[in-house]
């Protein structure tokens, strides 16, 4: 905080402009965030995958039987939130990706975010099924959020089984204690936060880059509890 301080009355004296001082250095924050950290979200992304989907859209609109094109941009939906058109597109080329662990993933991702429980529990299993690691695991996280609310018990079991694929890696930990918070249970979701910490600490020097910016959110995570 003293640094900050010092190198905004640096760029104060240099500049002349407190508020064209306060500007650039969050502009350098961000940056050596970017760079280093990664907790701070990308201002650039949201803008690439607006640009995409438009590709993609366009792609689509010149041959309707372009079942890739319509594959990325559900997932570009999906990442956007956008589950509903995502489902849309995903049901028209089932008959194509039957065998495919990711769009089994992303289909019942779409469908537990559209009150389509019993049939994205389904489909989820089913990806994992075909590749127990797809994504990482991911579809256990989704499971677990989408039964946080109507099954604790089934929600936990789910949180496990991610437990068991991510146990060496400082994402899962965090990701677990985001699911414990949701759940309530605060005592297990700092655990996890510490766990994140130190699986962080524990790691070579070559994956802490990409592990960073998750112990640095399980530390924050942790202090505002």
């Amino acid at each position: 905080m003293i640094g900050k301080f010092l190198i905004f009355s640096l760029l104060w004296s240099l500049l002349g402009n407190p508020f064209l001082a306060l500007i650039v250095l969050l502009i350098v924050i961000y940056i050596l965030d970017r760079s280093f950290v990664g907790v701070l979200p990308s201002i650039s992304k949201p803008w690439k995958r607006r640009r995409n989907a438009a590709r993609l859209r366009q792609q689509i609109a010149l041959n309707t039987n372009d079942v890739a094109a319509k594959f990325d941009l559900a997932r570009i939906w999906i990442e956007s939130k956008k589950y509903h058109q995502a489902l849309e597109l995903l049901l028209e080329i089932q008959s194509r990706y039957e065998d495919s662990a990711d769009y089994w993933n992303a289909r019942g991702t779409a469908e537990v975010h559209t009150n389509h429980l019993e049939d994205g529990e389904q489909h989820l299993l089913k990806a994992l099924d075909i590749n127990p690691r797809v994504q990482y695991g991911e579809p256990y996280l989704h499971l677990a959020a989408a039964f946080k609310e109507h099954d604790v018990n089934k929600a936990l079991h789910y949180l496990q089984q991610f437990q068991e694929i991510q146990s060496s890696s400082s994402e899962g930990y965090y990701l677990t204690g985001l699911m414990y918070r949701m759940l309530g249970r605060k005592h297990e979701a700092t655990a996890a936060f510490n766990q994140s910490i130190a699986v962080y600490r524990s790691l070579p020097k070559y994956r802490k880059r990409s592990e960073r910016k998750w112990a640095v959110r399980s530390l924050f995570r942790k202090l505002i509890g």
